[in-house]
């Protein structure tokens, strides 16, 4: 159980709620935030109750008219000084993310300049928010569209990515004219402070974007609250089903992106050094901590599957594991004790459904100086993984990577399409009728050729089939747009002295 502090004075690092343009840390009840490397207790944060979050929606609201009204070309100039603030505070974000999730120093500024993407493509809001206009759809009758902001919307995010999937989120939301509420992980929330303090130097106005900090009742309170009119979420597929469930059901605008199991398909034709090059890093990058991660490899013939196996043990018995502040680490710790134990049962249970395991990572190898007590898993390789077992059904978000032998490129994508899961995938081949084939048949969201981590550049849109998606929007690009504002259409005739005189009958514009 993580431990409640009902304290109403500490000496300890407390990391504050931000709205109104300031920060607040008051609460009733705080949680603990942990060094994952350490296992040390690294700061306290405070839990907002549902009349917290009711406090900071209204601050929202409050400020929503003007900044709607603030012409999309002077919101871009927010965004432009935004992204220049972030430029020269990136070792500063990233090493916030190292210190409370644990991945090493350089995945943590390569996931903040991702983020840093779709800043960039928010400044183009003003050429995004055009509409159309069509001149004489009737006899002097004229038709244009437009685009308006919703209002108060938020974001629920979680704890692998704690600037990225935020800046997926907010920079277009506050581009096309909305108010945003941000409810980070209490796993690692600083990020998101940082992130608000910069937007308020970039010269966004007070009240514009909002971080509160909670637990379920925080949610809850955002899902119920009548003046939040959108919801964006990542997390697992449970939860992201609720969120859209009950979101919807009191009328709000929902997209939640659930959980994964990506399959990495590699022909007997592949360049098989670079299938395994790529596996490595898409399985045990950011230690198997992403929605995105290779967690299965579909080999496509024993050969095939024996080859893989005789190149990955090697790499993953030689894998650098220790505190992301550690330059020569390659991997780090997983966020908390409860999910480095929830791996190493899925560890236990591969075994015991019959899985052959290759190399075992519940006793890791760790560099020099580095702390037993963190919450470190080694980089795990199972054989003879099958669709029956739990370790191939389910997702386990850590770094255990299944071989599943299959004998043809039909029994790969077959496998594939069965599972409920559909966020990414990615095939090896040097042939280009498989390719081309592959990325028709396939039924998942994001698909990559020779790519093994398929997310698309900030111009295009993020989003998986299936039970990894819930809603009809995909994140940033152009579906972000559509998803953070209204079409209004506007027919207009003036006075131009014809009278046709009442009419009863449905306009066809003749």
């Amino acid at each position: 159980m993580v431990p409640i502090f009902n304290n109403k004075e500490s000496f300890m690092r407390r990391i504050p709620h931000w709205f109104g343009g300031s920060k607040h840390d008051e609460a009733e009840r705080y949680v603990p935030v942990f060094d994952p490397a350490t296992a040390t207790i690294a700061a306290e944060l405070p839990m907002a109750s549902a009349a917290k979050v009711s406090e900071v929606v209204a601050v929202a609201k409050a400020a929503f008219p003007a900044w709607a009204a603030t012409p999309p070309l002077r919101r871009a100039r927010v965004m432009f000084k935004f992204k220049a603030l972030i430029e020269a505070n990136a070792d500063r974000i990233a090493a916030a993310v190292v210190a409370e999730h644990g991945k090493v120093h350089d995945d943590a500024l390569g996931e903040l300049t991702r983020g840093l993407e779709v800043v960039e493509f928010a400044c183009g809001i003003p050429q995004l928010l055009k509409g159309e206009f069509t001149e004489n759809v009737g006899t002097q009758v004229d038709s244009h569209s437009l685009r308006q902001p919703l209002g108060v919307v938020a974001g629920i995010t979680p704890f692998n990515f704690p600037a990225m999937v935020p800046m997926w989120m907010f920079p277009v939301a506050l581009a096309c004219g909305n108010c945003f509420i941000l409810k980070p992980s209490e796993r690692d929330p600083s990020a998101s402070l940082i992130l608000a303090e910069l937007l308020a130097e970039a010269g966004l106005p007070a009240g514009v974007f909002n971080v509160v900090h909670g637990d379920k009742e925080a949610v809850d309170a955002l899902l119920t609250h009548p003046d939040v009119q959108a919801l964006s979420f990542v997390g697992s597929t449970p939860i992201a089903e609720y969120i859209y469930s009950e979101g919807c059901r009191r009328g709000k605008r929902v997209q939640a992106l659930g959980g994964a199991k990506n399959h990495m398909v590699v022909m007997p034709d592949a360049d098989l050094d670079q299938a395994v090059d790529a596996l490595m890093g898409a399985a045990f990058g950011s230690a198997g901590e992403r929605c995105m991660a290779i967690s299965i490899a579909v080999a496509v013939s024993d050969a095939v599957a024996d080859a893989l196996i005789e190149r990955l043990t090697a790499k993953i018995q030689t894998l650098r594991i220790g505190p992301g502040t550690d330059k020569r680490a390659e991997m780090g710790p997983l966020v908390t004790a409860q999910h480095r134990d929830k791996v190493k049962g899925y560890i236990d249970l591969g075994v015991a459904e019959g899985a052959k395991l290759i190399v075992d990572g519940r006793q890791p190898q760790l560099l020099d100086g580095a702390t037993a007590d963190g919450y470190y898993v080694g980089g795990t390789l199972f054989d003879g993984v099958t669709p029956e077992m739990r370790i191939y059904r389910e997702e386990i978000f850590g770094p255990v990577l299944g071989i599943a032998r299959v004998k043809s490129y039909k029994e790969a994508v077959a496998l594939i399409n069965a599972h409920e899961f559909g966020n990414g995938t990615a095939i090896f081949t040097r042939d280009g009728d498989t390719a081309r084939t592959f990325a028709h048949e396939i039924q998942v969201g994001m698909v990559g050729i020779n790519v093994p981590i398929p997310v698309p550049m900030a111009f295009h849109s993020f989003g998986g089939w299936k039970r990894s998606l819930f809603g009809d929007h995909y994140m940033h690009g152009p579906e972000g747009v559509r998803f953070y504002t209204r079409l209004k259409t506007v027919t207009t005739r003036w006075p131009t002295g014809l009278r046709a005189g009442a009419e009863f009958v449905m306009p066809t514009m003749k």
